[in-house]
């Protein structure tokens, strides 16, 4: 098997313009911000990269490389630089292009756009690009021929991404800040969290497990989500160990956290618990992977043992592929951005049906990346399940480029649907800010890092019959039981205590701040059942009680599908429990106050 260069997708930025280097470590090609010495928390918070930016330059991808037997279509266009990932979610962009520039007869051609793509795989240098881009714009050259108009990332890490650029771009003016125009594509399964398969049956068998990966970084992000969603602990320390919480041991890259599960790395570590060292030490070892294809390829093919124990195919929302280009050009271009988005997004809906597209697609992929074949790239489009080594079924790869309907639900200009977007944006950044202050301190809002004015034009100009629900694969719908037939396994189990008035199914005022919590939570997860069990404590009639949580239970089903009906309505069961089930004693009052809950329970579709 062919393999891809290590550095793919990373998520990390490098250092403040100015700013000195104290405080990384360097690993290969990437520069990794260094946790400080923490203890062990609740996993409801995620750790996202460093939100700095580098001094700028001008190296930052190779725009030479030639499809052969191709063409370019419009020289006589202005030149349109793209910078973005070795990464499958661009497939519909490649079939629009017809090759790495802009080729005769293709979409982006018939949309006036002269479009250059490049592999870029590290977030620092897309940063650079769109710097120096600016700068030069700031200077009066209407369209510069250094750095990149636009560059495409993943979505659960552009909270600190974008950070970090409208920081430096603020500094040129207000007016050059980035702005994502629209997602052309998502991570669909290849990017996951590999673990054995006790884990997957019972999260709570992942208590005092060790993970590999390239910490704070967006595969790292799914595994922290599912440890928030099961209720479990997360120890940030790499030097100690905590058998009572998820550890980690950071990798150089994506293949490397592979290959420490395949050899047996282990490691001797100080053990702690509650914060405090033992006095014991305890050798460790890899239990499971954080990783992305061929790094989950190779783990199945070279020793096996471990299975998906969750990845972007159940939370389908977290990894769009955003793209994102300098306001004032933008602005200066509309016609040209309305062009890109309009044939990216007619190349998905060609890849999304036919299979000769996608071949094509693939084979411009193979040329532009540098990597492997065009078989490779198509296989672990579709993803696959394959048995591993040890004879496990193992689901490995999988990607979609996004065609008109899947963007305008992706950013909820879909009658009825929530902004997907601004949900992933929101929940990363947030939980990066809560858990590590002093790496990335704040963020700006979501509604001002995105103009869906160029998307909306595009959508207006295709009529009202362009945007179709049923065409994306985002929503999960709960499918009839049949008689005999076992509940598909937890994807996770967590508490809400959704505070409703007392004895009534009525939300209290303060419940409005954990509901919008939920709702975001479970759009990143979109492409999972929910199930909302509810609780109640042991006073009064046992009998009212079962109604009381069946009642509050539909009032947060009920809530849900209001705000967001496309993305809920037909997703969500309902289930009441009453007294039959305490976590705790009912003898006292913040024991009967535990028990008045609500449990959110996410399976697979």
């Amino acid at each position: 098997m062919a393999q891809l260069t290590p550095a793919g997708k990373a998520v990390i930025l490098a250092l403040v313009i100015g700013g000195a280097v104290g405080g990384y470590r360097l690993f290969g090609s990437k520069l990794i911000p260094k946790a400080p010495d923490k203890v062990s928390v609740q996993g409801d918070k995620i750790v996202l990269p460093d939100g700095s930016t580098p001094a700028p330059s001008t190296g930052v991808g190779d725009f030479n490389v030639v499809m052969p037997g191709k063409e370019a279509g419009c020289k006589d266009l202005p030149e349109v630089r793209l910078l973005g990932y070795a990464w499958n979610a661009h497939m519909g962009l490649h079939f629009a292009n017809g090759g790495p520039q802009a080729t005769q007869g293709s979409l982006m051609c018939a949309n006036g756009v002269n479009l250059k793509f490049a592999r870029q795989d590290m977030n620092d240098k897309l940063t650079e690009a769109l710097v120096s881009f600016a700068t030069k714009l700031s200077q009066g050259e209407k369209n510069p021929s250094v750095g990149a108009h636009f560059v495409t990332v993943m979505g659960d890490g552009s909270a600190a991404f974008l950070k970090g650029v409208d920081d430096a771009l603020a500094k040129i003016g207000p007016e050059y800040r980035p702005k994502v125009v629209g997602a052309i594509g998502f991570s669909r399964g290849e990017d996951k969290f590999m673990g054995p398969a006790d884990w997957k049956k019972d999260p709570q068998m992942a208590r005092g497990g060790v993970i590999a990966g390239v910490l704070r970084d967006g595969d790292w992000n799914i595994a922290q989500k599912w440890i928030g969603d099961n209720d479990l602990k997360t120890n940030p320390d790499e030097k100690t160990y905590d058998p009572d919480a998820i550890n980690w041991i950071n990798t150089s890259d994506y293949l490397d956290a592979g290959e420490k599960y395949i050899t047996g790395y282990t490691e001797e570590r100080a053990v702690v618990r509650n914060g405090k060292k033992t006095g014991q030490t305890m050798k460790i070892k890899v239990d499971g992977v954080v990783t992305w294809t061929p790094g989950d390829v190779n783990v199945a093919q070279k020793r096996g043992g471990l299975v998906s124990i969750v990845s972007t195919k159940e939370y389908a929302s977290q990894m769009p592929c955003v793209v994102i280009g300098v306001d004032k050009w933008c602005k200066a271009n509309r016609p040209i951005v309305e062009g890109l988005l309009k044939a990216a997004l007619a190349g998905g809906e060609a890849v999304q049906k036919s299979d000769q597209a996608l071949g094509q697609a693939a084979e411009i992929s193979a040329v532009v990346y540098k990597e492997s074949d065009a078989a490779y790239w198509k296989k672990y489009y579709k993803g696959v399940t394959e048995k591993d080594k040890t004879g496990l079924s193992v689901e490995l790869g999988g990607s979609r480029a996004n065609n008109l309907s899947d963007a305008a639900f992706t950013f909820g200009l879909a009658q009825g649907s929530a902004n997907l977007y601004s949900a992933v944006y929101k929940v990363f950044g947030d939980l990066v800010v809560k858990q590590y202050p002093e790496v990335v301190s704040s963020y700006p809002a979501a509604d001002q890092v995105q103009d869906l004015s160029y998307l909306k034009a595009v959508l207006a100009k295709a009529g009202s019959g362009a945007v179709k629900a049923g065409d994306t694969t985002l929503v999960a719908k709960i499918k009839p039981t049949q008689p005999g037939q076992q509940p598909k396994d937890e994807g996770s189990k967590s508490k809400w205590n959704i505070p409703f008035m007392t004895g009534r199914a009525e939300f209290d005022p303060r419940a409005v701040q954990d509901l919008e919590k939920l709702k975001r939570n479970l759009l990143v997860a979109s492409n999972m059942v929910v199930e909302i069990h509810g609780h109640t404590d042991n006073v009064g009639d046992p009998a009212k009680n079962m109604q009381l949580s069946e009642s509050r239970a539909f009032a947060v089903k009920s809530w849900l599908e209001k705000q967001a009906p496309v993305n809920f309505k037909g997703r969500i069961g309902v289930f009441s429990h009453g007294q039959t089930q305490p976590l705790v004693p009912n003898s006292t009052d913040t024991g009967r106050s535990q028990n008045r809950r609500v449990e959110i329970v996410l399976r697979a579709n």
